[in-house]
């Protein structure tokens, strides 16, 4: 599960994601330009403070792209239902198939999703059963390198020295001012955006629900957590040691749990 390609032609989409890319370009290329590596060569800075920055950077932007065309959950056309789960399997009125219940059909895609939680335009999918792992480390490593930016863009003019040597003959030196502002803004505008979205993310897994599902109201007790926090975690992030659960460069498993225990609503 996961592994399949899943491209979705939705040229909305394209353009959601193509400015989110934007956004990780012109600060990727821009902030070690005109604050890291100034510094670095004037020793202000470590070498430590420019391989974090791209660290983040990389994490971000491969869990960006692996959770834009990695395969939510799409429900194969003839799925073959075991005897003792045909109880917890249900016909979509929508594409007249049979579905695990959990799931739901998305009218943007043209398919049914495996415990879909949201259709995102900013990865261009539907957020799933098998990519909602990567979706939450796009939401952290989007933070990080927000966080980290915006800390970047105000040390520069309030805390560390004045650079010594400047280059005015190149162009980002002349405008390193509007440059900066534009990097902070950005970053003050996708930072309160993800912040929101990763709580709410955060809160539907520690009470194992859905976005779809609280919208639509059809879970009794959604305040109340049904199993615990780390095997709910383990679910989605298809393993039990959490320090893979930071990891994009990975394939996920998924768990084995009990078939009505994972389909209880």
């Amino acid at each position: 599960m996961g592994r399949r390609i899943h491209f979705v032609v939705d040229p909305q989409g394209w353009c959601c994601m193509g400015l989110i890319i934007f956004v990780w370009l012109y600060n990727t290329i821009f902030i070690p330009k005109v604050i890291l590596f100034p510094h670095y060569e004037e020793g202000h800075i470590s070498i430590v403070a420019i391989l974090c920055y791209y660290f983040c950077s990389l994490f971000c932007i491969a869990s960006l792209l692996r959770a834009s065309v990695a395969d939510p959950g799409k429900l194969p056309e003839n799925p073959k239902i075991p005897i003792t789960e045909r109880e917890y399997w249900e016909l979509c009125n929508k594409c007249n198939m049979m579905r695990p219940k959990r799931s739901h059909h998305c009218s943007r895609c043209g398919h049914c999703v495996r415990r879909m939680d949201h259709h995102c335009p900013w990865i261009n999918n539907c957020v799933g059963e098998d990519n909602h792992w990567l979706f939450l480390q796009l939401c952290f490593y989007t933070q990080i390198l927000s966080s980290y930016t915006l800390i970047l863009d105000f040390c520069h003019y309030y805390y560390f020295l004045p650079l010594k040597k400047e280059n005015w003959d190149v162009f980002v030196f002349r405008h390193e001012l509007a440059l900066l502002r534009i990097s902070a803004f950005m970053g003050l505008i996708i930072l309160g955006g993800i912040s929101g979205l990763f709580y709410t993310q955060l809160m539907g897994i520690f009470t194992d629900t859905t976005s779809i599902e609280k919208m639509s109201n059809c879970c009794e007790n959604i305040s109340r957590p049904r199993k615990p926090w780390q095997q709910t975690f383990s679910e989605v992030f298809g393993t039990r040691w959490k320090i893979l659960w930071l990891i994009p460069f990975r394939q996920r498993q998924p768990l084995r749990v009990p078939y009505h225990f994972a389909n209880h609503v």
